[in-house]
């Protein structure tokens, strides 16, 4: 019988979170026909399925790199009940919170809510669409998250959105009234920032892969041999994309410019 990652129960506080900062990448169960679904096509639905697979391995790789004394990988999963899809996915010393809420800002809202009950001295909330965003990166916002006086840490994505939001507190007041999936997230969220008094501090820009014209995109930088991005990136997403290129061709997912 395989092992099963720990889930752990908001209403009950574990002293060994004390002093940790919670790497949370927020994930649903990757099935078939429920995930990626922007990229169908080009990608089939058992494809669709199999990238974001693949993007939770080399996200929850780079947080693991990123782990230390004063950093935990969790992830906020949904639906519950899919516990064991991730059995293969993820390693087995990452912890799990279920998601709560209905709308996006609701669910982000509640996860945040969950891990400071839990214990966590600070919490980075990170999304599983952007692949290639590295371990020093993650490291770097609980570094931020370590320093003196309340803040908030922000990872921009180059469509307006962020793929980490980071804090020292739980601040609900951060995902109330964003325009979710549109270009203002990021400044709202900022604005809102501003408003509460927080330092904000901003971590490099990266994007997220969610549609066709992203995910050529994301074939050039791990891909092509121009490329500058780091050839240790992103390698479990790097070889499923290259092994349906070797298969059925470039112009199936990569269209030449």
């Amino acid at each position: 019988m395989k092992a099963i990652h720990r889930i752990l129960n908001p209403g009950v506080f574990d002293s060994s979170a004390g002093e940790r900062c919670a790497l949370a990448v927020m994930t649903k169960a990757p099935r078939a026909g429920q995930v990626k679904t922007r990229l169908i096509p080009p990608l089939t639905p058992d494809e669709a399925a199999g990238l974001n697979i693949c993007f939770l391995r080399d996200t929850a790789a780079a947080i693991a790199a990123a782990a230390g004394e004063v950093v935990r990988g969790i992830a906020v999963y949904t639906p519950v009940g899919a516990e064991s899809a991730y059995i293969d996915i993820l390693p087995l010393d990452f912890e799990f919170v279920a998601q709560r809420g209905d709308k996006f800002g609701e669910r982000l809202a509640c996860a945040a809510k969950d891990l400071f009950q839990i214990g966590f001295q600070s919490v980075c909330l990170i999304d599983s669409d952007s692949p290639t965003v590295p371990a020093n990166v993650y490291a770097e916002a609980a570094r931020l998250l370590s320093n003196p006086g309340d803040r908030v840490v922000l990872g921009p994505a180059d469509d307006g959105g962020y793929y980490l939001i980071g804090m020292k507190q739980n601040h609900c007041r951060l995902f109330d009234g964003i325009d979710w999936s549109t270009e203002r997230v990021l400044d709202q969220t900022m604005k809102r920032a501003a408003e509460l008094k927080l330092t904000v501090e901003l971590l490099p820009t990266f994007y997220d892969v969610d549609d066709g014209a992203t995910l050529g995109r994301l074939c050039t930088d791990l891909l092509d041999a121009k490329s500058t991005l780091a050839s240790d990136v992103a390698p479990q997403t790097r070889a499923f994309l290259r092994g349906i290129i070797q298969r059925e061709g470039r112009g199936r997912i990569w269209p030449a410019l």
